[in-house]
């Protein structure tokens, strides 16, 4: 498998401008073999000032963007793409927009076969999973179904908040809802990418079955204790967040 993926939690961090948290790694991951990357923007409304903001932050990296909204042929687009970037904003109107433009089969097929790098952050790490069932967002539009792109074989819960012992609110908890959602039959497991109130932020990489966990903790990084050779990720540590 010629998987190449970069699945970040957010786009941004408390007193940082776009992507500048993750900046070093989208240069390591696209490298300079790539020279423009197709950008989706499906999961905002404004999809021009969106595109502006991604092809203006991957400018400073290095990069050229094309926004997929722009092209009279989406399909065709991603077909000819060196690599690909959705960004973050509702999952399911993401989703919906992928399955309108008919883009989920041919960014799995240019992702797993022919080995095209793949970003996404928040909505776009959702949707490069299993499903979209652990999203944390509204379903403001319904897409045909829930199945995403399917290109690591489990779900992910962006941002996620472990629970704070001083806080009154009496709602559930992220781990409660995930708990819920384990409580239904035969669901995947579910990859944990923090984002603690402390800033600190977890990204996953992945080449081929292989992954890695990075945390990003006050401008200092480090690797997490995952890495595996398989294509699962053992229940136990991805329930935890590693």
């Amino acid at each position: 498998m010629k998987r190449r993926l970069l699945l970040v939690s957010n786009s941004t961090l408390h007193g940082g401008g776009y992507l500048q948290h993750c900046q070093q790694n989208i240069q390591d991951f696209f490298g300079k073999d790539v020279k423009r990357i197709l950008f989706v923007p499906y999961a905002l409304h404004d999809r021009d000032a969106y595109t502006k903001t991604a092809r203006d932050k991957f400018k400073t990296l290095g990069y050229e963007v094309d926004s997929v909204h722009e092209t009279p042929d989406p399909v065709d687009a991603v077909r000819k793409a060196e690599g690909i970037f959705i960004g973050g904003g509702n999952t399911f109107r993401l989703l919906k927009a992928l399955y309108d433009n008919k883009l989920v089969t041919e960014i799995r097929k240019r992702v797993l076969q022919d080995g095209i790098p793949y970003m996404g952050s928040s909505a776009g790490t959702n949707v490069s999973t299993i499903s979209i069932n652990t999203t944390n967002d509204m379903p403001i539009v319904y897409p045909p179904t829930f199945a995403a792109i399917g290109l690591v074989p489990f779900n992910i819960n962006p941002h996620y908040l472990d629970p704070d012992p001083n806080s009154r609110h009496m709602g559930e908890t992220r781990e409660q809802r995930i708990t819920q959602y384990h409580e239904e039959p035969d669901t995947p497991c579910v990859l944990l990418l923090v984002q603690q109130q402390h800033n600190t932020h977890h990204m996953l990489l992945m080449a081929g079955s292989s992954g890695r966990l990075n945390a990003l903790s006050g401008g200092k990084q480090s690797h997490l204790t995952w890495v595996h050779q398989s294509t699962t990720i053992p229940e136990r540590e991805a329930n935890h967040g590693v």
